[in-house]
């Protein structure tokens, strides 16, 4: 199964996409060194988006103000995602209110069919139902308070030849 960063790694490799550098250097790109990475979606429906989060995905509020809210994932990964006001002073200039287009997060669980089963139970509604992707993906999708698509995902095995036309 494909359920490893290495073997996708593996497959962008076998799609002919260049993956070998140079040096070290020029691979890393410079000496930065991040100390966290998270979205932060703007949005009048901060309180929302943070019950959708921790009620259903298990999210834990990390930092909360009026204006402010940064939500961690619980599991091996402190994942996190933050909700913002659209007219606070600190954000930065150029990010509007968001309007659910060209962006989604992709929720990626062990057991995708459970997971949709128990969404469906607790009343949401899903905006793409359960289903196996040809390449090797279970899947369905709803849509948070914001308007974010969720994509929520288990890496399965691909049909049999999926890859093969891609692979040549």
């Amino acid at each position: 199964m494909w359920t490893r960063y290495a073997e996708l790694g593996y497959r962008i490799c076998r799609f002919g996409i260049n993956t070998s550098w140079p040096d070290e250097r020029a691979r890393r790109g410079s000496d930065v060194n991040i100390k966290d990475l998270y979205s932060i979606i703007v949005t009048d429906k901060r309180v929302e988006c943070r019950d959708f989060y921790v009620r259903w995905f298990g999210f834990h509020v990390v930092f909360e103000a009026s204006w402010f809210v940064y939500l961690a994932a619980a599991g091996d990964h402190a994942f996190g995602l933050a909700f913002m006001a659209p007219d606070h002073p600190s954000q930065p200039p150029g990010p509007d209110r968001f309007d659910g287009k060209g962006m989604f997060l992709t929720v990626q669980v062990e057991d995708a069919a459970a997971e949709f089963e128990r969404l469906a139970r607790g009343g949401l509604s899903m905006a793409y139902s359960l289903r196996d992707e040809p390449w090797g993906q279970r899947r369905f999708a709803l849509y948070d308070p914001s308007g974010t698509w969720v994509d929520v995902i288990q890496q399965i095995d691909p049909a049999p030849g999926f890859w093969d036309k891609y692979l040549s």
